[in-house]
């Protein structure tokens, strides 16, 4: 690693520079393979034709499950797969809790493949200590979530561990979906020319949570914009599918660090404009009071859209019309020029380079 540490940092964990080292330089270096290089926030995995012929294998043999259905997709089905941990500090805070978080972070990860959530499993590791009736209201807000998105839970696990070893309560979750026909989106296919759409205000979830540990109080409250977006992506492809060529959720390093991933992975240059970037007063004066970057903050109900110049216009008029898009705005565009660098534009007109976040801002954040 390029710290020179030997040691897993906090900042491994930031979504930032040392977390791609750490995915890079060690679980690629195992685990590698043509799907996981892609490390989208979900794997599409070509699954119909070998579905199929195990289909006729068992019809054949007499015994094909009803659910074969749904287990045995059309020839050109794809599924998206995705996984993730979530270890939020505190548990419950304006806005959502861990597990709300739990269950829309996983159906965003899927919803940015451009696919429709259908199935979840969760795994819960419980700290000796944990009262039941919050992991009764942890478990209830998840049901009440997935219901609202229309997934279920269909699996999971629980363990339980020493006291002062799990902070309360951590939760593994992994999402299935399917992703329609003619849908092509990734983070190595954003083009020259694309306009870049923000689907809301930036660092309301990071903020919120720091406001909570440190006892902040603002004359606007502050509270998470946890939410799950795929009802806003179908909006979305809805407009021109062919036009959207990639979609991030900008979560633990925030917009700054998604922004650099596209940037990096499609290998072409970004520029945004920061007077388009929406922030709410509360999050700025928060961010000002702590020292921090609004735009490397977590957050955990905003999509940023790479599309096609000619459907720009159209595709913020539908995210607008949306719940979770009404303060969308086009923050920016792609350029072929200073590939690999994001370039952000002043209000005063200057012009200086986003870097990838390197440390850790917000532990535990999500």
């Amino acid at each position: 690693m390029t710290t020179g540490n030997d040691k897993i940092l906090l900042a491994h964990g930031s979504g930032g520079q040392l977390s791609h080292e750490l995915v890079e330089r060690l679980f690629l270096r195992y685990f590698d393979n043509p799907i996981l290089a892609h490390l989208d926030d979900s794997a599409v995995l070509e699954v119909g034709g070998g579905m199929q012929e195990a289909r006729g294998k068992k019809q054949e043999a007499g015994f094909l499950h009803p659910a074969s259905r749904i287990l045995h997709p059309a020839p050109d089905a794809r599924l998206a797969f995705t996984t993730d941990s979530y270890v939020v500090s505190p548990i419950f805070f304006p806005g959502g809790d861990i597990g709300k978080l739990a269950v829309c972070g996983t159906i965003n990860d899927l919803a940015m493949s451009g696919a429709t959530p259908l199935y979840l499993s969760a795994g819960f590791i419980i700290e000796e200590g944990l009262e039941l009736a919050a992991l009764e209201r942890v478990v209830a807000s998840m049901a009440a979530t997935a219901q609202a998105a229309g997934v279920q839970i269909v699996a999971g696990d629980t363990k339980v561990v020493d006291r002062g070893k799990a902070d309360r309560l951590f939760i593994n979750t992994a999402g299935v979906g399917v992703v329609p026909a003619g849908v092509e989106l990734g983070g190595d296919r954003a083009q020259p020319g694309d306009a870049i759409i923000l689907s809301g205000t930036i660092g309301d979830h990071g903020m919120t949570i720091m406001s909570q540990r440190e006892g902040l109080r603002f004359d606007s409250p502050l509270a998470s914009d946890c939410a799950p977006l795929h009802g806003l992506v179908a909006a979305v492809m809805e407009v021109t599918p062919q036009a959207v060529h990639c979609l991030r959720d900008p979560t633990r390093g925030g917009l700054a660090t998604t922004l650099n991933e596209v940037a990096d992975k499609s290998r072409v240059g970004i520029e945004i404009e920061e007077d388009t970037i929406p922030v709410r007063d509360a999050v700025r004066a928060a961010c000002e009071l702590l020292g921090l970057d609004p735009l490397y903050v977590a957050n955990e109900g905003k999509l940023v859209a790479f599309v096609a110049p000619e459907a720009a216009d159209a595709v913020l008029t539908r995210m607008q019309a949306h719940e979770y898009g009404r303060e969308a705005a086009i923050i920016g565009r792609v350029t072929a020029e200073h590939a690999g660098r994001v370039v952000l534009r002043t209000a005063l007109g200057a012009r200086r380079i986003l870097d990838m976040l390197v440390g850790e801002q917000l532990p535990r954040i999500c």
